[in-house]
């Protein structure tokens, strides 16, 4: 059988079916991590209460919360509880004992760091407990073909406490990723035996929880200031689908030490390389001045698409000079100061001409794309782009 005809849970949660891959397989393991009060539960009660809504028994394993904590969040979200069956359990053994006599169409872990087994070693938590818990959970729901959801902590770093094995065990693995003090809430896929890796869905938290956002670019750049200095617009891609992302840089000469480099939403390394190619090759003294990069909304950018955009938005900080509104910027940086081809480029300008979006520079020599509403600039050296985008360039917001 194809993987296109095998046979999913879908849910009125969209956004949670494009990350799993067009929906839940039945037998599948998925694991979701998170950072502590990102919403992983308030994810996993509404996914309990819309396939119970249609027609599904859950079993809602919550070993962190008990019944009264719980009726208090359904109650807030909206969830009515038919069909979802609570139980406030942690030891493995009588949890398979209730699944067994319970026969639900899904199973939820709330969380797997709570669970243990009698016969092994350690606390719950520890290495061998969590990894002996999800492999009895997995010989319980392949022969029955009933999907268990497991929710996972996260460390300081970021990575899913205890073992990195349970990446090996289950099928799937998201992360739902958001600052603290945005509503948007980020849900990555990080593996999928079933789909596409590195897809995402964007939610709102609201009152009655986990929202989808319909339009994720545009909420994204709902609030971005019309030529403000140090702010550039990228095209990114995120699995299958195209998310038009706002990078902010500033940069201020350093009070004291050495040079500070911040990023927030991406990769530090690429922020060291991008600023040194800058000083290097390009010529800005950078050297004496502190850096800070941030993608706006809690996005965070892993592909080296944004490169570009990186380095026109700390030269246009630098220079205080403000980019094109209406312009986007996409396209690997070399060490060289060469400017690479990225793929599907057109798939990105597309929905920069759908948001108003007017010209867009990219590397020369990669693909050429055909849009009716867009003027295409090319660059093949940092240096040549840098003088396309601020040629136009303003002064910045609030400046004489």
């Amino acid at each position: 059988m194809s993987s296109a005809e095998t046979p999913r849970l879908t849910l009125p949660l969209s956004e949670f079916n494009r990350v799993l891959g067009g929906g839940i397989v039945p037998g599948s393991l998925v694991l979701i991590g998170g950072d502590p009060g990102i919403g992983k539960s308030t994810l996993l009660l509404q996914v309990a209460d819309q396939v119970a809504q249609a027609g599904g028994k859950v079993v809602y394993v919550s070993g962190e919360e008990s019944l009264s904590q719980i009726k208090l969040r359904a109650e807030r979200l909206g969830v009515g509880g038919q069909g979802v069956y609570l139980i406030p359990e942690t030891h493995l053994e009588s949890i398979l004992s209730y699944l067994e006599e319970m026969s639900p169409d899904l199973t939820i872990v709330d969380s797997i760091q709570t669970v243990y087994a009698e016969e092994v070693a350690g606390a719950p938590g520890s290495m061998a407990q969590v990894r002996e818990c999800t492999l009895k959970l997995m010989r319980w729901s392949k022969p029955r073909a009933v999907p268990v959801l497991i929710s996972g902590h996260v460390t300081k770093e970021g990575a899913l406490a205890g073992p990195r094995a349970l990446e090996h065990i289950v099928d799937v693995v998201l992360y739902l990723e958001g600052e603290p003090f945005s509503a948007y809430r980020v849900l990555r896929g990080e593996k999928n035996r079933f789909g596409s890796t590195n897809e995402v869905g964007v939610f709102e938290m609201a009152g009655q929880g986990l929202v989808e956002v319909d339009n994720p670019s545009l909420a994204f750049l709902s609030q971005r200031q019309w030529g403000a200095v140090g702010s550039v617009v990228v095209p990114t891609l995120e699995g299958t689908r195209p998310l038009l992302v706002e990078i902010q840089a500033l940069s201020s000469p350093t009070s004291f030490g050495p040079p500070r480099r911040t990023a927030n939403g991406v990769d530090f390394n690429r922020l060291l390389i991008v600023a040194a190619v800058l000083s290097k090759r390009v010529g800005l003294a950078l050297g004496n001045q502190d850096i800070i990069v941030n993608v706006v909304g809690g996005l965070k950018i892993i592909e080296p698409a944004a490169d570009l955009g990186i380095a026109l938005a700390i030269a246009s900080s630098f220079r205080d000079a403000a980019i094109d509104p209406e312009l986007v910027a996409l396209g690997e940086v070399g060490l060289s100061g060469e400017l690479r081809a990225v793929p599907q480029v057109e798939r990105r300008l597309g929905e920069a001409a759908r948001l108003g979006f007017k010209r867009c520079l990219i590397p020369r020599g990669g693909p050429s794309p055909h849009l009716a509403n867009m003027e295409v600039i090319a660059a093949s050296h940092l240096g040549e782009a840098l003088r396309a985008a601020l040629r136009k360039g303003t002064r910045g917001v609030g400046k004489a």
